[in-house]
């Protein structure tokens, strides 16, 4: 014997009402979740509850993103039809529009403040929390990114100058090298001679070096 076809009507008793309704909307969800990945849809579901409770449910593109696409879609096609008279009715209906994305983003930002939470869901609250986590990894990954690159620059400049310092020590050492020659072979040159020690050469000193000379004085007597 085949199962006989419900009749649809409001449910009286208050209790069964609510069980109903929570039944109803988990299946009606999961509905929504099995269209929008089998295939590929933007699905933004909205339910109010007898009390005035709001349940939503939307894909990887936030509620707001589909809802703003519907209202442009929505505005385009009453633009196509409405009569020059309706002017007046549609930026009414504009103006209630940008007015409940107001009110929708002010909400949003007082449950990331982590106020107004007390009407909230258990569902919603994990939604919440999920949001909030990866917009934290998103902010760290980001300082993390920035410190590491504050870093590689600064090793790249300390290499640099570390380069540059060890070509400097070179030439110097180079150059007392070669003063060093010339030295020797006038003191082979003039072995055994009484003739005057050559000129004295400057000596290259380190830029960050000061000699140290004798000050003048006046031989008086």
């Amino acid at each position: 014997m085949g199962r006989g076809r419900v009749q649809l009507k409001r449910i009286e008793n208050k209790i069964n009402r609510q069980v109903t309704f929570s039944k109803r909307r988990a299946g009606l969800f999961k509905k929504a979740h099995e269209i929008s990945v089998l295939c590929d849809a933007e699905v933004a579901l909205v339910v109010f509850s007898h009390k005035g409770k709001l349940f939503e449910y939307s894909t990887d593109s936030c509620m707001e993103k589909i809802l703003e696409r519907y209202e442009r879609y929505s505005y385009a096609e009453r633009q196509l039809i409405a009569p020059e008279s309706d002017v007046n009715t549609n930026w009414s209906m504009e103006y209630n529009r940008l007015k409940a994305k107001i009110e929708l983003l002010e909400r949003n930002q007082r449950h990331y403040l982590g106020e107004d939470l007390q009407a909230m869901s258990p569902k919603e609250l994990q939604n919440l929390e999920q949001q909030l986590d990866t917009a934290l990894k998103h902010i760290r990954s980001r300082k993390n990114q920035l410190m590491h690159d504050s870093v590689s620059e600064l090793q790249r400049k300390e290499k640099a100058i570390q380069e540059q310092n060890s070509m400097l020590s070179k030439q110097i050492k180079e150059r007392e090298k070669v003063l060093r020659a010339q030295q020797e072979q006038w003191d082979q040159q003039n072995h055994g001679q009484n003739l005057p020690p050559p000129p004295q050469q400057h000596q290259i000193q380190h830029p960050y070096i000061l000699s140290h000379q004798p000050s003048p004085f006046l031989n008086m007597g």
